[in-house]
C-alpha cells in the first residue's frame, strides 16, 4: 500500500491522540499528515505542542476547506469535528473524489446520512466510519461465535447500557447536550451500540423503532440542582459544593478539572486549550437549554426478523452494559461493569462470555483483555484504516456509510419516537 496524504477536519483531543500522533509514531510508512482545519486556532497550537513533528503542517480556518484541499492535495479527509459539522466536510470531500474517514456518528440525523450516501454514489471516494467498539476482543468473539452457529439463528437481543455519574454528566457540560449539535445521545453515544447489534446479527437494515425517553437527571429539574439558575460554569461556580455530582469527587481545596472527551478544557502547564468565547466544556449540567434525553428505552425490528430491546441511562452508579443474544439453539450473555464516577468493582478487568446451549450446561468463554483505548479496539481499527483491511479476516469489520446510516437512523428514530409517541418506519430510509 502506497503512502497516503491525510488532512484532519477538527483538531480535537481525539484527532490528536487517535489519528495524528499515530501517523508519526506508528504509521509513518503508510500516512503523511499534510493539513489541519479547525474553528479555533488555539487547537493548532495544542497539536503542535503535543506533536512537535507537526510544527510545519499548514493550518486552515473552518471556512477554508477548499483552500486546504487545493494547497495540500490530500488523498483522505479525516473528519473528527463536532458532530454537526460532519456532513458538510464529508460531502465536500466526496465531491472532490476524496476518501473520507469519519468518527461516529457519521451525521446527526438520517436526512444528512442519506445526503452522504447520495454523494458517495456519485464520487470516486469512499467513506469509512470508525466504529471502534467492533474491534474490542469480547465484541469480536461474539461475532465469531454467532457466525459459527453457536446459538443458531439469532432471534432477539437484549442490551442495557449504563453510563456512570461522572462520564454521563460530562455530556451535559458540553456541546453534546443540544440536539442541533449532536443529534442527541441516542445518536452521539448509542450509535456505537446500535452498530454493534447490527454487526453482530449481520443485518444493517432496521425496519421499525419505538421508544420512550425522559430528562430525569439533568436540566433545571435535576434532583441535585443547587438552584434553578442558567449560565453557571463549574470552574467558577459558587454553588459547586452543593452539587452532588461535583461534591462526589471534588473538594474546595482542589481545583476543578473539567474534562472533555475530545479536548480537555485546561492544562496547568499551558493554560486554556481552546477559546472560551467559542466553546466551554464546563457549562452547567442543569441549564434549561438542554434539549436531549438522559434516559431512554427502545424496541427495534430488523428486516431479518431479529428484535432488539435497548436501554441507556446516563446517570448510574457504575459504568458498563448487560447483554443477551438469543437464538434458536442457545443464548450468549455478557456483563461488563466498572466506572470512574462512583462504585468500582474488583473484577472489572475480567472479560468472559457465557454460552448457554438450548439443551445442556453453561460454558464460560474467557476473553484475553485488549491493549489500548476502547477495550483494545483503537489500535486495531488504526491498523485497518492506515494499513488496509486484513484480507484473511473471516468477516467484515471496518464499517462503511451504509453501516453509518443504519446506526444513525435507529438513533434518530429513537429521538423522534420519544417526541412523537409514534412507531417510526425506517423501510424507505434504509433503501438509500
Amino acid at each position: 500500500m502506497s503512502k497516503r496524504r491525510y488532512v484532519v477536519c477538527g483538531v480535537s483531543g481525539r484527532a490528536i491522540g487517535m489519528w495524528i500522533k499515530p501517523m508519526y509514531e506508528t504509521f509513518s510508512k503508510q500516512a503523511e499528515f499534510v493539513g489541519m482545519l479547525d474553528i479555533d486556532p488555539i487547537r493548532f497550537d495544542v497539536c503542535k505542542r503535543q506533536i512537535p513533528e507537526s510544527a510545519d503542517v499548514p493550518c486552515y480556518n473552518a471556512d477554508e476547506f477548499d483552500k486546504m484541499i487545493a494547497e495540500t492535495k490530500p488523498d483522505v479527509v479525516m473528519v473528527v469535528s463536532r458532530d454537526s459539522f460532519h456532513a458538510e466536510y464529508i460531502i465536500k470531500a466526496l465531491e472532490k473524489d476524496l476518501d473520507v474517514v469519519t468518527e461516529k456518528p457519521m451525521t446527526i440525523n438520517w436526512e444528512q446520512a442519506i445526503q452522504v450516501r447520495e454523494a458517495e454514489k456519485k464520487s470516486k471516494g469512499k467513506v469509512v466510519c470508525t466504529f471502534n467498539y467492533r474491534y474490542a476482543p469480547t465484541h469480536r468473539k461474539l461475532r465469531e461465535m454467532i457466525l459459527a452457529g453457536k446459538i443458531g439463528r439469532v432471534t432477539h437481543v437484549d442490551l442495557n447500557w449504563y453510563i456512570d455519574i461522572k462520564h454521563g454528566s460530562s455530556y451535559f457540560h458540553r456541546w453534546n447536550r443540544m440536539r442541533e449539535n449532536s443529534g442527541s445521545l441516542s445518536i452521539h453515544k448509542s450509535s456505537h451500540h446500535f452498530d454493534l447489534v447490527s454487526w453482530w446479527i449481520g443485518c444493517n437494515e432496521p425496519e421499525k423503532v419505538h421508544a420512550f425517553g425522559a430528562l430525569n437527571h439533568y436540566g433545571p429539574n435535576g434532583p441535585f440542582n443547587p438552584s434553578k439558575k442558567d449560565g453557571r460554569h463549574c470552574s467558577e461556580c459558587p454553588e459547586f459544593m452543593k452539587c452532588g455530582y461535583k461534591a462526589c469527587w471534588e473538594t474546595r481545596a482542589t481545583s476543578i478539572k473539567i474534562h472533555d472527551d475530545h479536548l480537555d478544557a485546561f492544562d496547568a502547564s499551558h493554560g486554556l486549550l481552546f477559546t472560551p468565547e467559542l466553546y466551554r466544556a464546563d457549562m452547567c449540567m442543569f441549564d434549561s437549554e438542554i434539549n436531549i434525553h438522559d434516559t431512554f428505552v427502545a424496541n427495534v425490528k430488523y428486516s431479518n426478523g431479529v428484535l432488539l430491546n435497548y436501554s441507556a441511562n446516563f446517570s448510574t452508579p457504575y459504568e458498563g452494559y448487560k447483554l443477551a443474544i438469543n437464538g434458536t439453539h442457545g443464548r450468549l450473555e455478557v456483563e461488563q461493569i466498572g466506572g470512574a464516577g462512583g462504585t468500582t468493582f474488583p473484577h472489572e478487568t475480567e472479560r468472559y462470555i457465557d454460552y448457554f446451549p438450548i439443551f445442556g450446561s453453561r460454558e464460560r468463554v474467557w476473553i484475553k483483555p485488549g491493549v489500548g483505548g476502547h477495550g483494545g479496539g483503537d489500535p486495531l481499527i488504526q491498523e485497518d484504516v492506515f494499513m488496509g483491511v486484513m484480507e484473511d479476516r473471516p468477516y467484515d469489520i471496518l464499517a462503511d456509510s451504509k453501516d453509518g446510516l443504519c446506526a444513525i437512523s435507529i438513533g434518530d428514530a429513537v429521538y423522534k419516537s420519544i417526541v412523537s409517541g409514534e412507531i417510526i418506519d425506517l423501510t424507505d430510509v434504509m433503501k438509500n
